[in-house]
């Protein structure tokens, strides 16, 4: 077949990749090479996750977070079982959002009360559940308060329990808003004073609260400001706490380069700043832990998202490789899970990573929608049928992020390589 002439409206490239290494042209992960991963997918896309850089992660995180603050794990991000059980074992905690990820919380070994339960619309299964296993519950609305003091009266102890609270500010800059104005997480901080009133005369053990205003953030400044803030709201609201708080989560927000332009986020001056205001909280709250809560940013650069290319061809001069994955597997990267303009993720040829033979190429799945691309007008080294399209920053928001029944294709793989 001819080679189309390069595509002059190429999209710009991303920084290198240089997580994962590369050995014979081949991507390697976790110490096997991606082609033999492939091998033991037998034809179908799949995920490989790497537990050494989710190592190196947390290390990394430890070594400049403020003495004494607890890092927790969000399982939203990456709640495959043997992901978790190995995050359970490099953190202090696990954050879940329904009553099957508490299973899987529990089932690590995890204590109840290093767990906590978040969500703005939890059943009466998950707050059954919540409520038997003994792990903290973030009350996101007065009704769900009264259906957990309902609750209270068939637990053998008090349902231990903490407030969401809605602040009045935003996290400037952040991928998603989570409070601020009008939203369906937590409760408005000017309501929450009344809430914690009620909490003093139920059956419940009031643990404390739970501040977080946005995720996906590159920016110092905005998180500077955004710990500056949160703070000052909870020393503001412990003062309405029917008892001493004993647990304040600040959230997370901490964000991941996806896109060209990108740069990985500067802890320096985010972390200085949160160990002034970590001292504030403990000089106000002597009998309060500090949680920073993060997903993304732990698991997010750790996991790759493989597709084979099952045909080629070209198109008014556009070459198209089309491959056995797409959006159901990895909704993010067709851009319909946050983004407003479609940005391409970094990619490589996994079994092909340098190569001067290089060519512009749009990416695309099986599905019959226009909206199945992963990837536009990319400068890659030249790929045909059974080569390896690779996705980087892959590790959060993949598998359980897509609509694995759309068209009812094949569902991905899931690899975890311990390292």
């Amino acid at each position: 077949m001819t080679q189309a002439p390069a595509d002059k409206r190429a999209k710009p490239a991303h920084p290198p990749q240089t997580r994962f290494p590369v050995v014979d042209n081949t991507l390697q992960v976790g110490g096997e090479p991606v082609t033999a991963l492939a091998e033991r997918a037998d034809g179908r896309a799949f995920y490989a996750y790497d537990g050494a850089l989710m190592r190196e992660r947390v290390a990394a995180l430890r070594a400049v977070l403020p003495a004494g603050v607890e890092l927790h794990y969000a399982m939203k991000a990456n709640p495959m079982p043997a992901v978790v059980n190995h995050m359970a074992s490099l953190t202090d905690g696990l954050d879940v959002a329904s009553a099957r990820e508490l299973a899987i919380a529990l089932a690590s070994g995890t204590d109840p009360l290093d767990i906590s339960f978040a969500g703005p619309g939890k059943s009466d299964e998950d707050l059954a559940a919540a409520v038997a296993a003994g792990v903290i519950i973030i009350l996101e609305s007065p009704t769900e308060l009264e259906r957990v003091a309902a609750l209270a009266a068939h637990a053998a102890v008090d349902p231990r329990v903490a407030v969401r609270v809605n602040p009045d500010f935003e996290l400037k800059a952040s991928g998603m808003k989570m409070g601020g104005g009008p939203k369906p997480f937590g409760i408005d901080a000017e309501q929450v004073p009344d809430v914690l009133a009620r909490i003093g005369d139920l059956p419940l053990e009031f643990r404390g609260l739970h501040i977080f205003s946005g995720s996906q953030n590159l920016r110092p400044e905005a998180l500077v400001e955004a710990h500056d803030r949160t703070v000052e709201l909870a020393l503001r609201l412990a003062a309405a706490a029917p008892v001493p708080v004993r647990w304040v989560n600040i959230g997370g927000g901490l964000g991941v380069p996806y896109f060209p332009g990108e740069q990985p986020l500067d802890l320096g001056p985010v972390m200085a700043n949160l160990a002034r205001r970590v001292e504030e909280l403990r000089a106000a709250l002597p009998s309060a832990a500090i949680v920073m809560e993060l997903g993304r940013y732990l698991v997010a650069e750790a996991g790759i998202y493989v597709a084979r290319v099952t045909d080629r061809k070209v198109s008014r001069g556009q070459v198209f490789l089309v491959t056995n994955g797409g959006l159901h597997h990895h909704l993010a990267l067709s851009g319909n899970f946050g983004q407003i303009i479609r940005k391409n993720y970094p990619v490589c040829i996994g079994n092909r990573v340098e190569s001067g033979d290089r060519e512009s190429v749009t990416i695309v799945g099986p599905l019959c929608t226009p909206m199945d691309l992963l990837a536009e007008r990319m400068e890659l080294p030249r790929a045909d049928i059974g080569d390896l399209v690779v996705v980087f920053q892959s590790g959060a928001y993949g598998f359980s992020a897509s609509p694995h029944g759309f068209l009812s294709h094949p569902e991905p793989l899931e690899f975890f390589l311990p390292g």
